[in-house]
């Protein structure tokens, strides 16, 4: 189980977590959590699903929304400094799309989605298409955003 393998890691790393979610709605601290001994390593997670809410919790500028909105590579890259100076976390996960069936555009289609890891040595965004419907698009961005953040744990 890759989430329990990042918890090892981090706590021998002595090193913190958090998350700053969008359309994943918390899933990803759901299945951290989920694991005995999160605690050592999960400082705190949010749930930012409006933009005001990504404006005053994390710091996302309001000009970043204005021009990229808030399912861009810019914008996940504001969640991710925002939450990692929030919960003073060394490494953190940032997640912000569109699960549907509606709030697509030819732009940006239902399923697209920006994941965002920080670690201390780099930050990385990656922009997917998931396909399915919304429960299976939520699942799949958590299951891709873990998996993400385990490949770049070193």
């Amino acid at each position: 189980m890759k989430t329990k393998k990042i918890i090892t890691y981090l706590t021998e790393q002595n090193q913190s977590l958090s998350f700053a979610e969008s359309c994943t709605g918390g899933r990803i601290a759901s299945a951290f959590t989920a694991i005995s001994g999160a605690s050592a390593v999960l400082n705190g997670s949010c749930v930012t699903y409006s933009n005001e809410i990504k404006h005053l919790w994390l710091g996302v500028s309001e000009e970043i929304l204005e021009e990229f909105g808030a399912v861009s590579s810019e914008c996940v890259m504001e969640m991710l400094s925002g939450i990692a100076q929030k919960a003073s976390a060394e490494y953190a996960i940032a997640v912000s799309g569109i699960a549907g069936p509606t709030g697509g555009s030819e732009l940006k289609p239902v399923g697209t989605v920006y994941i965002g890891i920080l670690t201390p040595k780099r930050t990385r965004i990656k922009k997917y298409l998931f396909d399915g419907n919304r429960e299976e698009i939520q699942q799949q961005a958590t299951t891709q955003a873990i998996e993400f953040l385990y490949k770049n744990l070193k």
